[in-house]
């Protein structure tokens, strides 16, 4: 990892923090007034120390400089409190956007994305950084710039006493504060990097084996996770030591040159007390001065890894919300679709998928009439899915236009968009929330009757009536405590209550018992009534009853007619799949 790659990583860190904290600039300009108050006091204290060590051996009183020295250090204590207060005034909420943000940026990141993304990475990603912010403002406000006016003002007090030993200690401290930012830098942050980047690796496997617990426990995997997270631990603590490793020598390396820049200064200013240039009060100066030069340097040093680490762990949320979002509006300037649009048409349509040597789609057209309801049929493979995701701009496509009632889809807030489509996909995901909270979320604010309403049409509420709590259970991550039938069927529900113009329907019934396949059947019946439907059939015998049947075959439409006009073609495609099926049965 280079020099620049890494200054660049600090350059982005910063560049976000600072604006976060711009957001309450009045706070800011409050820490750094005060944290220049208590500077002021604790650069003072030095030259006052020696007035009342002069006092002292010259037999005057010393009583004012001492009261000077307490009322300094009540003015460096009492700034530096409040400081305090006004950094957790500051950093609370910056954690709390800096979270905020991300979680709704990663919320419009493409499906693609989402698709090749570790949900607990992504998590640890967000917590940790949210947590440098927190590093980030106590060093950057509170310590290292405090240290390194302090250390300024110690050198020109240094100066103004002999300027060759402020020399000294300038060339000292530049010589220190560059080996420091150098080891940092180039030799530290890489590391730490790879060692987070492990990090999130291992939160991400821990999440994946612990959300896929029912297929470990199926297939006697136990042995195999403990094996595979070995792995990735190994990985990880190799990185880890590594790191901590190289902060350590770092450390030493600045600790020497801090005893060396010490043995300058002293001997300078003993060899001008020799000299008879400088008195014992001038010399108890220099001791005190090079004591305070001495510890902020050290504190610098300590700062400044500090805020490697800080900006290392805040780097990998600065470079999420880097990431693209769905784009809101491809085509300027944006239209409205009308109320319950719902004719579809596909008009010399290209798709293809990244890094795919070929074009899914090529000038696809097709027409699809407002209530319609259409089966998607052909091999695992053929465009069906991508067909459905390209309407819901899942995906985007590459020319042409997809249109709802003539309006050019690519035009079209998303959010409205999506509001036109109801979906009941294969599998459904709940949330780990109650049922009325599933049921509701196809329509926020929906009211406790129309929620009711749903479930019924959806062939649901017999079920949930029968359940402890009703309405108010709680469904467990990704609805695990209900059977696949109850699941299907709150899905239908949330459709029922969508009240989209367009259903979409990946095979809601494929993967029940007859039974329970029996219920969602009808279910989903009386939901397409009425609605532009869209059904990707895996078994071709749920499509009897469709309007119409499209064909796809690498990622062409081959066939498109009625269900009884398809098998009667012999040669005919879906005449040969429904056969093999058949014949499978």
């Amino acid at each position: 990892m280079s020099y620049f790659a890494t200054d660049s990583a600090f350059a982005r860190v910063l560049s976000f923090t600072f604006r976060l904290w711009l957001r309450l600039r009045g706070l800011a300009v409050a820490i750094l007034v005060l944290m220049l108050a208590s500077i002021a006091a604790d650069i003072a204290i030095p030259v006052i120390t020696g007035r009342l060590v002069a006092a002292v051996a010259e037999g005057n009183t010393p009583w004012a400089a001492f009261a000077t020295l307490l009322a300094l250090g009540i003015v460096s204590v009492a700034a530096k409190i409040l400081s305090y207060f006004c950094i957790i005034d500051l950093t609370v909420p910056t954690m709390r956007s800096a979270e905020a943000e991300a979680f709704a940026h990663i919320q419009r990141l493409p499906a693609d994305w989402h698709a090749n993304a570790f949900a607990g990475s992504t998590v640890r990603k967000i917590t940790r950084g949210a947590w440098a912010l927190d590093e980030l403002g106590d060093v950057l406000l509170l310590a290292l710039l405090p240290s390194v006016l302090i250390l300024m003002g110690t050198i020109g007090t240094l100066t103004a006493f002999r300027w060759e030993v402020g020399l000294i200690a300038l060339i000292g401290a530049v010589l220190f504060l560059s080996l420091s930012l150098v080891l940092t830098l180039k030799w530290v942050a890489p590391a730490a990097r790879l060692a987070n980047a492990q990090d999130s690796r291992v939160s991400g496997a821990l999440a994946d084996a612990i959300t896929s617990n029912a297929v470990v426990r199926a297939h006697a995997g136990e042995a195999r996770e403990d094996m595979r997270l070995q792995r990735v631990l190994d990985k990880w603590a190799h990185r880890t030591r590594r790191t901590w490793r190289r902060g350590t020598w770092s450390g030493l390396a600045q600790d020497a040159s801090i005893w060396g820049l010490r043995a300058a200064v002293l001997g300078g200013a003993l060899l001008t007390y020799t000299a008879g240039l400088a008195d014992a009060g001038e010399i108890a100066f220099v001791v005190s001065a090079l004591g305070m030069l001495d510890g902020y340097l050290r504190q610098i040093g300590n700062h400044v890894r500090t805020l490697q680490k800080a900006v290392n762990d805040a780097e990998e949320l600065v470079d999420l919300m880097q990431v693209t979002p769905e784009q809101e509006v491809a085509r300027l300037p944006a239209v409205a679709l009308p109320e319950r649009a719902g004719a579809l048409a596909f008009a010399h349509v290209n798709y293809g998928y990244n890094g795919a040597p070929t074009p899914l789609f090529t000038d696809l057209d097709v027409d699809i009439p407002s209530g319609q309801k259409v089966g998607l049929v052909g091999r695992s493979g053929s465009g069906k899915t991508t067909f459905v995701k390209l309407i819901q701009r899942i995906h985007e496509v590459s020319d042409g236009t997809i249109t709802l009632d003539g309006v050019d889809i690519a035009r079209v807030p998303l959010a409205q968009l999506r509001r036109q489509i109801a979906l009941v996909p294969q599998e459904p995901i709940l949330f780990h929330r109650s049922l009325a909270e599933n049921i509701a979320y196809a329509r926020p604010g929906a009211t406790e009757e129309d929620i009711h309403k749903a479930a019924k049409q959806a062939g649901a509420a017999d079920f949930i009536a029968r359940l402890a709590k009703g309405y108010g259970t709680e469904v467990g991550e990704r609805g695990v405590k209900l059977s696949g039938g109850e699941r299907q069927r709150v899905a239908i529900a949330r459709a029922f209550l969508s009240d989209a113009p367009v259903l979409v329907m990946d095979e809601a019934t494929s993967s029940l018992d007859s039974e329970a396949e029996e219920r969602v059947a009808e279910a989903a019946e009386r939901l397409m009534e009425g609605r532009t439907t869209l059904v990707i059939a895996h078994r071709l015998a749920t499509v009897e009853r469709m309007d119409r049947i499209l064909v796809f075959d690498q990622g062409r439409i081959v066939e498109d007619d009625t269900p009884a006009a398809l098998m009667g073609r012999k040669d005919g495609l879906y005449r040969a799949l429904r056969q093999r099926q058949a014949l499978a049965v």
